[in-house]
């Protein structure tokens, strides 16, 4: 009997551990009063990471917690949400997600019962590739995926100002990384939450690009009045450097692409191009170019073989 007891008391530790695990390092880190982010790592999804690689944030107001971003797992939905209602003693009322890549959505299921609030494009996104995201994301951080299903955002984001509990939050509209990019400037605090309009000393990756629009898009944010910066990856800085340092890796990225296609090279010489002295610090910034070649150059080559408008 006492054995058999052993063996239960074992394996009732051994599922705690496993259980701890798969438990995300999350850290609230305080940027302006009410407000927190919880940063995640610049690098890309594994095992070790469990997806953890997105700036998440929350706003404290009057009236509950709005969530910004939902992390890359059903696993962090949950921990994330536990974490703010434990120790805000609040409760969530309302999520908002800046786009649709699997990182910054995943987690939604956490929040389902609770409005979730995006752009169309966005939702459409969700919608239409959520389910191959998904998979993808088994593939690369295995079990921290372990129930994960896709929850569509369910309430359509409203661009303009609104004030809840005692906070003033303006939502903005843009494109460039994606068809849809939400960022939430709090004009009572002054922080921005830029989504990955913005990354921070990551290289910015670019499956759903559009870099004009993109580097259009960076220069409204320029325009706002912001004294806290969010960007999607990476530190949170009280400065408008991240932005120009996405929009120069940008326009670099732009650059040798749209020459590389007038030159006629393959996508492997393109891939082996080197990365600039400005870009060396920038994490993961060789494996970004060889997945933005692999995203972009095709549409660059295509566009040089059409014939030339003859002269009238």
């Amino acid at each position: 009997m006492r054995h058999w007891l052993w063996v239960v008391a074992s394996l009732v530790i051994s599922v705690e551990l496993a259980a701890a695990g798969f438990d995300y390092p999350l850290q609230p880190q305080q940027i302006a009063t009410d407000t927190f982010v919880l940063e995640g790592k610049t690098e890309d999804f594994s095992k070790d990471n469990g997806g953890f690689i997105v700036n998440s944030g929350y706003i404290v107001t009057q009236d509950g917690v709005v969530v910004i971003d939902t992390g890359a797992s059903r696993r962090f939905g949950e921990q994330q949400r536990a974490l703010i209602e434990k120790t805000t003693g609040k409760k969530v009322i309302r999520v908002y997600i800046t786009h649709h890549h699997p990182d910054h959505f995943l987690g939604n299921q956490a929040f389902s019962e609770l409005p979730i609030y995006a752009l169309p494009a966005t939702t459409h996104g969700v919608q239409r590739e959520g389910e191959m995201f998904s998979s993808n994301m088994y593939r690369l951080i295995g079990d921290w995926m372990r129930d994960t299903s896709v929850v569509a955002p369910n309430q359509v984001a409203q661009v303009g100002r609104e004030t809840l509990g005692g906070h003033e939050l303006e939502v903005l509209a843009f494109k460039g990384h994606t068809e849809g990019d939400l960022a939430i400037f709090d004009h009572t605090t002054g922080v921005l939450f830029a989504g990955d309009l913005v990354f921070n000393n990551r290289a910015a990756t670019t499956p759903h690009a559009e870099i004009i629009d993109w580097l259009a898009s960076l220069e409204q944010l320029l325009k706002l009045p912001f004294k806290v910066l969010v960007p999607g990856h990476g530190k949170i800085t009280q400065d408008a450097e991240p932005i120009a340092q996405t929009r120069a890796y940008l326009v670099w990225l732009q650059t040798i692409l749209q020459q590389a296609a007038a030159n006629g090279l393959d996508m492997n010489e393109v891939m082996a191009t080197p990365i600039p002295a400005d870009f060396k610090a920038v994490a993961l910034a060789q494996s970004e170019l060889r997945r933005s070649v692999a995203h972009l150059y095709p549409a660059l080559e295509t566009e040089q073989l059409k014939p030339a408008k003859q002269a009238e």
